[in-house]
């Protein structure tokens, strides 16, 4: 069957638009880009007016909006102006963090030639420095710019030490409400509120009891299944830790 000028199949149009197959069918699951339509074989098919649409999303994604957010923006549920400027400033962010990274590495370049071994304090720092933002700036999506500032400004508190010792807590919590939980305590029990009253005390100690933040955590934790892999693995807490600890929270109240 003859191909109507200016209708694409998939492979040829992932060559024109310089994206591949995979993605397409990524992005079609989604819902950000469907095929105009298909071929009496069943082939997507794909238009010109298509590749225009494609291009806002590998713009957008370019910027570094995930594709859910790309999505409110293509279907008019959001602003596009005040995606921009949100984004604008994570990446002001990013870029002054770089900026620091890069100016640590300059100087343990220097310290090497100078002494002819390297300061492994430096070096510490630098790793520091690049790991807080991988673990900070796919999260920022999930707050207000006003709740980001208060973020930031809480942060300045946060020492290693601080984080080291608020993690081991968080891990001997989550093992003792799992134990909790094999022992078949119910979340109005003593023991659950108890523990439901350790979780609220770590929580404060990250939002300062500060509502903007706190509703930006919240949206965060209901959206664990669109983290980033790393912190999906490391941070994602289990489903039936959460379930308790919520059920208990809601009898406290």
């Amino acid at each position: 069957m003859k191909q109507t000028p200016g209708a694409y199949r998939i492979q040829e149009f992932a060559t024109i638009a310089g994206v591949t197959v995979r993605a397409l069918h990524h992005y079609d699951r989604l819902g950000l880009l469907k095929p105009s339509g298909r071929s009496d074989s069943g082939y997507r098919i794909y238009r010109d007016c298509d590749l225009a649409r494609l291009e806002q999303i590998v713009v957008l994604k370019f910027l570094g909006l995930p594709l859910k957010q790309i999505g409110r923006l293509l279907r008019r549920e959001s602003s596009l102006a005040e995606t921009l400027r949100s984004q604008g400033r994570v990446l002001v962010e990013r870029r002054r963090r770089l900026g620091w990274a890069i100016d640590a590495i300059s100087e343990a370049e220097r310290s090497l030639r100078e002494n002819g071994e390297p300061n492994w304090d430096l070096f510490k720092r630098i790793v520091r420095e690049i790991e807080m933002q991988n673990d900070t700036e796919w999260s920022k999506k999930y707050y207000s710019p006003e709740a980001q500032k208060k973020v930031e400004e809480r942060r300045k508190l946060w020492s290693p030490e601080l984080q080291a010792e608020v993690s081991l807590k968080w891990s001997e919590l989550f093992a003792d409400i799992e134990r909790a939980i094999a022992d078949g305590e119910l979340p109005q029990g003593a023991r659950a509120q108890a523990l439901s009253a350790r979780w609220r005390k770590l929580v404060e100690g990250f939002t300062g009891g500060d509502p903007d933040i706190q509703r930006g955590l919240n949206k965060m934790w209901t959206d664990q299944a669109n983290w980033p892999k790393p912190q999906r693995e490391s941070y994602a807490v289990k489903p039936e830790i959460q379930n308790f600890i919520v059920s208990a929270m809601k009898r406290s109240r």
